[in-house]
């Protein structure tokens, strides 16, 4: 799939991240990954330690995520900026909202504004703001689900999408048809699979129940430009283990 690069989200690898980013930037590139979402920055505090780091490892963190509400207070929005133009990011993304942001579709309404003013702000330095899914965003209001509330009620070009698809398909919602809907709005996904059972773990990708030959096919269709590896649990097993067979997976389906 040309338009799509691969990389991995290292909320991921939190714990290692945490005790030194740069050994585990070096450790994700190994595995062969040129890309990172970053979640916080682990070990490191200074942004410049980051991007340092990331240069050592040869990785490019091309987006990240930072939540909303440090995203709506100016001050920090402002350092956000900064950090992101510094280490040449085109994406911000919003990863959760807390339950009064989405507890009816007026709630949905005024998160969708809110976003719209952040991402004006993004827009004017060239980098794209996005809002990624989990389940909840399924939940109907009226007819609409939340996430339909939330993309009527924001502009295109200042509000993207990054969808997960193991969020989608445990909402019961096919991750292709979520795809689909919101066309090229989708400008990353996250790329996990759902393990079989009652328990629905999180898996690798390709170990699982969800159809990633269909969803690497809607990414292509549609002009995504990122598929991000992630997985919130790696369970008994260690996350560059995890993240190893992804990659492996995603190479057999000819993802790179």
């Amino acid at each position: 799939m040309p338009n799509l690069q691969i990389g991995v989200q290292l909320y991921t690898l939190r714990d290692p991240a945490a005790k030194d980013l740069p050994a585990t930037l070096k450790s994700v590139a190994g595995l062969g990954y040129k890309n990172v979402e970053l979640a916080g920055y682990g070990s490191l505090k200074a942004v410049k330690d980051v991007k340092k780091a990331l240069d050592d490892a040869g990785l490019k963190a091309p987006s990240g995520h930072w939540a909303i509400d440090v995203l709506e207070k100016e001050d920090e929005l402002q350092r956000i900026m900064e950090e992101a133009q510094l280490l040449e990011m085109q994406h911000v993304v919003v990863p959760f909202l807390a339950e009064e942001r989405r507890k009816d579709a007026a709630a949905w309404k005024k998160t969708a504004k809110l976003l719209d003013e952040i991402g004006s702000y993004f827009h004017g330095i060239g980098v794209e703001l996005a809002y990624h899914n989990h389940a909840f965003e399924f939940e109907k209001f009226d007819g609409k689900t939340g996430l339909d509330i939330l993309f009527e009620n924001t502009t295109p070009h200042l509000v993207k999408a990054e969808i997960d698809v193991y969020w989608a398909a445990h909402a019961g919602v096919d991750p292709v048809s979520v795809i689909d809907k919101l066309a090229d709005r989708v400008r990353l996904l996250h790329l996990k699979d759902r393990a079989a059972g009652d328990e629905k773990r999180f898996a690798p990708v390709g170990t699982g129940t969800i159809d990633f030959k269909a969803i690497l096919a809607a990414a292509e269709k549609h002009g995504v430009r990122w598929g991000f590896v992630e997985q919130d649990k790696t369970y008994d097993t260690p996350p560059i283990d995890a993240i190893r067979t992804s990659l492996e997976n995603l190479k057999k389906l000819g993802a790179l």
